[in-house]
C-alpha cells in the first residue's frame, strides 16, 4: 500500500516540480509501479501552456479556477472550471489557458507515467522514461 500525503510527503521534495508557468506536485511516479502517474498541477494565473503529450495518454480533473483547452485540431475551445473533466486520448495537441485571476488547480494522471523529473519539451512533450 502506497500512503502519501500532499504537504508531508511531496512539497518542497523533488517531487515538487515548478516552471514559470506551472507547478506540478508529483503524488505517484513511475518508481511506485501502479502503471500511472498521478498530479496535483497548478497553472498560473494567465497563462498558455502549448502542450503535445504525443508519448503520454493524460486524463485532467478541474478542482479549482477557470481558464479553457483549445484543440489545435479542430479549433474548438472548451471551457474549463471546477468539475470540468478532459481526456486527451488522441494524443491531441492543445493549449491550455488559466484565464487572468484565477489559477486553476488540476488532477493529472498520466499514461505511461512519468518519472518524476520531466519538464516540456519545445513542442510541448515529455520524453519517454528510458528503459533502464
Amino acid at each position: 500500500m502506497i500512503v502519501k500525503n500532499l504537504y508531508d510527503d511531496v512539497i518542497g521534495t523533488d517531487a515538487d516540480v515548478d516552471s514559470k508557468q506551472w507547478t506540478s506536485r508529483r503524488l505517484l511516479l513511475a518508481k511506485d509501479g501502479m502503471g500511472f502517474s498521478l498530479h496535483d498541477t497548478l497553472i498560473k494565473e494567465g497563462e498558455d501552456l502549448h502542450l503535445w503529450y504525443k508519448n503520454h495518454l493524460e486524463a485532467v480533473y478541474c478542482i479549482e479556477g477557470e481558464g479553457e483547452i483549445y484543440d489545435k485540431a479542430t479549433g474548438i475551445t472548451h471551457p474549463i472550471r471546477e468539475g470540468t473533466v478532459y481526456a486527451l486520448n488522441e494524443h491531441d495537441q492543445h493549449i491550455l489557458r488559466a484565464n487572468k485571476g484565477s489559477q486553476m488547480r488540476m488532477v493529472c494522471v498520466f499514461n505511461p507515467p512519468v518519472t518524476g523529473r520531466e519538464t516540456h519539451d519545445k513542442d510541448g512533450s515529455y520524453n519517454l522514461p528510458s528503459e533502464d
